[in-house]
């Protein structure tokens, strides 16, 4: 199938963004947010997730990394959601392990249309490279909200941060790869009949 691709621009006091998304893709990505871990995080979930994505962000850097990431999560979240449109056909619910050595991550996705995140990571670090951990929860809590999708991420083990975060991103990668891709029927997979 073609056509769910969608392209957003946002632009704010903070942060200037254009992502186009693909979820047909081949895993092709050009990243660049001008922070170098959050750039591998988002290339590994392009890679794993077979989506195509083009990211580019400029933001306010020299304040720190919080409106960059919480702004792309929110295009890349909006572009999601755009591609998907009414959301017919899809299989909706997904779930997926990825291990990186001696870290384990889970996510489980709905892409219901109702956004909610839980996310458990229990980094001990306050950062990776140029990116603070805690922004890295808050990029899965504002892709669900604005890509309208039940989110539940969870770091079962691991010892090493970078590992325990890129596992987390893989794990999303794989089960929005499987949520996201058609299950033969037409329909919405709703009793509601709308998502």
């Amino acid at each position: 199938m073609t056509g769910r691709q969608a392209t957003i621009e946002r632009v704010t006091a903070e942060t200037e963004i254009r992502v186009t998304l693909n979820l047909d893709g081949g895993g092709e990505g050009e990243i660049d947010t001008g922070l170098g871990f959050f750039d591998h995080m988002l290339t590994a979930l392009t890679r794993h997730a077979r989506f195509d994505l083009q990211l580019v962000c400029s933001g306010d850097l020299q304040v720190d990394d919080h409106h960059t990431i919480e702004d792309c999560a929110l295009a890349l979240g909006r572009a999601l959601d755009e591609a998907l449109g009414d959301r017919r056909g899809i299989r909706r619910f997904a779930h997926a392990y990825a291990p990186l050595d001696e870290a384990l991550a889970r996510s489980v996705v709905d892409l219901s249309g109702r956004p909610h995140a839980t996310v458990e990571a229990g980094f001990v670090r306050s950062s990776i490279g140029d990116v603070a951990t805690e922004n890295l929860v808050h990029f899965f809590q504002s892709l669900a909200i604005a890509g309208r999708m039940a989110l539940h991420v969870d770091l079962i083990r691991g010892e090493n941060d970078h590992h325990r975060a890129e596992a987390a991103f893989k794990s999303l990668a794989l089960a929005l790869r499987q949520a996201v891709a058609f299950d033969g029927h037409e329909d919405i997979p709703s009793t509601k009949g709308l998502l």
